[in-house]
């Protein structure tokens, strides 16, 4: 089949690789319909990957139609419309029966976790991915949900749910959202669907600030953010913050832009492993910190019955659709964040 590969730092290709196969009877194939690529796909592409490896193929978001399972799945079948949930779990252990498959306890690293991180678990920028433990690991489709917001839902809706959770968002209260790309515009409308009252937002590019003003978000103007943020709350600051970056100097302005006794949550991946976490700041100010990784199993049934409901829209944040064999412009143009380019979607069959 065709699919992208991951061969180093700005260096994806298009080409043939080995089809995937049931190869435990617990297994699925999907033939994938649609793939996206993800602000953490970025993080490999410019060289900071999850695993030493060259070669495998990167993704972890896409939706499609089971073409094949093993003799163990019974949940699924082929020609099922389905969802595959960005989050790998093992299904035995006691926090994958809750559904937190991000704490799996048979998990080792986050290649056991994710797809497209290492040739262990090959992802899904490509026309077929294998699916193991096919029962848990895929989601059926309810009909009217489009290709465009299921994708969304496999990772950055669920993330940004999960950071507005942990952040406790009640209604009435000003939440500030660091960082407006998918994940960050799926977080504003979480926040809103929360009860949130106003919803600020701050990014570095204007294309990004624009367009969420469309969703509602009161951008943050100005070079010096901090200073804006606090004239925007009357001198108070926000009550709660949403960092979708993950960048040392956006989390370093989360925990100083939020007010006193204010609650910050860092959802932004982050690969740095010495944070100058300012413990003094935080014990003064009285703060509350979440840092964690999304299990998409427990927040999707939410998301699913928001989405049917029109209480969020996933797809608006999809800005540009390509085939897959323009796969390494895609990257290309992700990585600028050029020509107004929020959410790239993959289409197998171009």
């Amino acid at each position: 089949m065709k699919a992208l590969t991951y061969q180093g730092r700005h260096d994806i290709r298009y080409g043939d690789v080995p089809d995937p196969a049931v190869t435990s009877p617990t297994d699925a194939v999907i033939q994938v319909t649609a793939a996206g690529i993800c602000g953490s796909d970025l993080h490999i592409y410019r060289g900071n990957p999850f695993s030493p490896e060259l070669g495998y193929t990167p993704g972890h978001e896409c939706v499609g139609v089971v073409v094949d399972t093993g003799d163990q799945v019974t949940r699924f079948k082929a020609g099922d419309r389905v969802l595959v949930p960005a989050s790998v779990g093992c299904t035995r252990c006691r926090a994958c029966a809750a559904g937190f498959t991000a704490r799996c306890e048979r998990a080792k690293t986050m290649t056991d976790l994710c797809y497209g991180v290492s040739p262990q678990l090959p992802g899904s920028q490509g026309q077929a991915l294998a699916v193991p433990y096919a029962d848990v690991n895929l989601v059926h489709l309810p009909e009217g949900i489009s290709d465009e917001a299921a994708v969304v839902l496999t990772d950055n809706a669920p993330t940004a749910w999960y950071g507005c959770r942990r952040a406790r968002i009640r209604p009435g209260e000003t939440v500030l959202v660091i960082g407006l790309g998918p994940v960050g515009l799926m977080a504003a409308q979480s926040a809103f669907a929360m009860g949130a009252a106003r919803v600020l937002g701050a990014d570095l590019v204007a294309e990004r600030r624009a367009f969420a003003s469309t969703l509602g978000v009161e951008p943050v103007e100005g070079e010096d953010a901090r200073t804006v943020i606090r004239e925007m709350t009357a001198g108070r600051g926000p009550d709660a913050v949403v960092e979708a970056v993950g960048s040392d100097a956006t989390i370093e302005l989360a925990l100083k832009a939020v007010r006193q006794a204010g609650r910050v949550s860092v959802i932004g991946v982050s690969q740095t492993k010495d944070f100058p976490f300012h413990m003094g700041l935080a014990q003064v100010k009285e703060l509350e910190f979440a840092i964690g990784l999304c299990s998409v199993h427990y927040e999707l049934p939410t998301l699913l019955a928001l989405t049917q409901a029109g209480r969020i829209t996933p797809e608006v944040v999809v800005s540009h659709r390509l085939g897959l064999s323009e796969g390494p412009a895609a990257y290309e143009l992700f990585n600028s964040r050029a020509d107004g380019v929020r959410k790239i979607l993959l289409d197998p069959a171009r």
